[in-house]
């Protein structure tokens, strides 16, 4: 038999399912792009086009506050890239150890 060594696992942290958000900014900075740009001659339509582009505005900024806490809520955000690549190398040595005994334990005759 083979000796296999066991390394150390990183903490067991319960994997949490964030519900995926559909942002859509594109059209939001469009639009808001399309009604500055307009240029109405009268004054009360320029303050119903300025109106508008403040609540479009304003629905840009609860968009991307809305991607914001969702990206907030991904686990391992917290950390810097050296050390995700870090774990992500020892999770998968220990990937790579389970699938050794695995194989290993179904070579074996009771």
């Amino acid at each position: 038999m083979d000796a296999v060594e066991t390394k150390p696992q990183i903490s067991n942290i319960p994997e949490t399912k964030i519900q995926p958000v559909e942002i859509e900014i594109l059209p939001v900075v469009y639009d808001i792009i399309r009604s500055v740009e307009k240029d109405p001659i009268d004054n009360t339509a320029k303050q119903k086009e300025s109106a508008e582009c403040s609540q479009k505005v304003l629905e840009l900024q609860r968009t991307l506050e809305a991607a914001r806490s969702t990206i907030r809520k991904l686990h391992g955000i917290e950390y810097s890239k050296e050390e995700q690549l870090r774990r992500l190398e020892s999770l998968r040595k220990q990937l790579a150890l389970k699938q050794q005994l695995i194989k290993k334990y179904k070579n074996v005759q009771f």
